[in-house]
């Protein structure tokens, strides 16, 4: 994971995603960094539009309550529109970890 940190705040502060980036960040948390998994990152992330997969990625929220109290058939509704966002959120979740491993 702290790879793929260390891809996030390279492309964040606009630095090339190569091995030799990748290798300094993580040791500059004091952890030797894995030759193949800098590798491995760094062939796989060549491949990706990070701005896009950020977009992409759902972000946690906690659910805000409504004001106004809802209405039976408002709320059967409302949960037919959550579960839906879940499955969205479900989908998104599978296409990020595929491509982070």
């Amino acid at each position: 994971m702290e790879y793929v940190y260390a891809a996030l705040l390279l492309h964040k502060l606009k630095q090339d995603i190569n091995e030799d980036n990748i290798k300094n960040v993580v040791k500059a948390t004091g952890v030797t960094p894995d030759d193949i998994r800098v590798k491995s990152l760094v062939a796989a992330m060549s491949e990706v539009n990070i701005d896009e997969a950020l977009k992409a990625a759902p972000i946690a929220s906690a659910p805000i309550a409504s004001a106004a109290p809802s209405t039976s058939a408002g709320s059967a509704t409302e949960k037919e529109e959550e579960k839906k966002e879940e499955k969205k959120e479900e989908e998104a979740l599978e296409g990020l970890s595929s491509l982070f491993g």
